[in-house]
């Protein structure tokens, strides 16, 4: 049970499903009151419901699609309206889409861009001047595994987790004199529906993934140690670590040879 924000609210975005699930739920086992923001209405009102009811929490929900610039804006609106103080930022929505970058719609990639990195700058620069001025407040990034190396055929997903992670280890510099905690939270392949969401079921074996329970704890604990950054998983930390030691071209090259579509030599 994570306790560290017992009484405060967070922010969780990308709640309705996976990763964003696992964290507003260890969140609210924990006595945290929940701002839940995703696409899906139906999806966020029966989590909401759910987590009031067994938690005994606050729990409000925005229908927001990060896709749309002025989203982020939409959302601390929302907060300010209700008079919310957000003492917990958690950028979690972010999706992926496998295949050759000239095969993949251009408005996908686009997307993929404003959602996994765009959105994430946007809701912390409205977010952090608040935590400054109250010298309090935590931020928690979904950077990936795949932020360590670039990734053929994901190309431009490993791109915007790279961005998530260095963005992330800089943030908790700048704001370490405030007080303020910022973590990014690398999950290797997971127990969700992204891989789905990303076309690429095919490059996922069960016995490789985590629980996004586990991720979620680990992410959480990680950042209320004060750590910038935490990859989930000890087979993700040596694999991600161990690259630094191989020259980047011949990581790239191995792992093109694992994502390369059927027919493609």
């Amino acid at each position: 049970m994570q306790t560290e924000w017992h009484g405060k609210w967070a922010l969780v975005t990308g709640a309705s499903a996976g990763i964003g699930v696992a964290l507003a739920t260890r969140l609210a086992q924990g006595g945290t009151h929940l701002v839940l923001t995703a696409r899906r209405r139906d999806r966020l009102e029966h989590l909401a419901t759910k987590l009031k009811n067994e938690h005994g929490i606050q729990c409000e929900t925005v229908v927001a699609d990060l896709a749309e610039p002025n989203a982020p804006h939409e959302i601390y609106a929302y907060t300010k309206e209700k008079g919310l103080q957000i003492d917990l930022l958690v950028n979690n929505a972010g999706f992926g889409q496998y295949g050759e970058l000239t095969q993949v719609d251009p408005q996908r990639l686009l997307d993929m861009v404003q959602v996994n990195c765009s959105a994430v700058v946007h809701l912390a620069r409205l977010f952090l001047p608040g935590m400054i001025a109250r010298k309090q407040g935590d931020v928690l990034i979904l950077a990936s595994t795949a932020a360590f190396q670039a990734v053929p055929y994901i190309s431009t997903y490993a791109a915007t987790k790279a961005f998530d992670l260095l963005f992330a280890e800089g943030l908790a510099e700048e704001m370490k004199p405030y007080g303020i905690r910022v973590c990014a939270l690398c999950p290797g392949s997971t127990e969700s529906e992204f891989h789905v969401v990303a076309g690429q079921e095919k490059f996922t074996g069960d016995h490789h993934q985590e629980t996004a329970e586990k991720v979620a704890r680990v992410g959480l604990e990680a950042l209320a140690a004060g750590k910038s950054y935490v990859i989930s998983g000890f087979g993700n930390y040596l694999g991600a670590q161990s690259q630094r030691l191989v020259p980047r071209r011949l990581v790239t090259r191995i792992a093109a040879n694992m994502f390369r579509p059927d027919g493609k030599h």
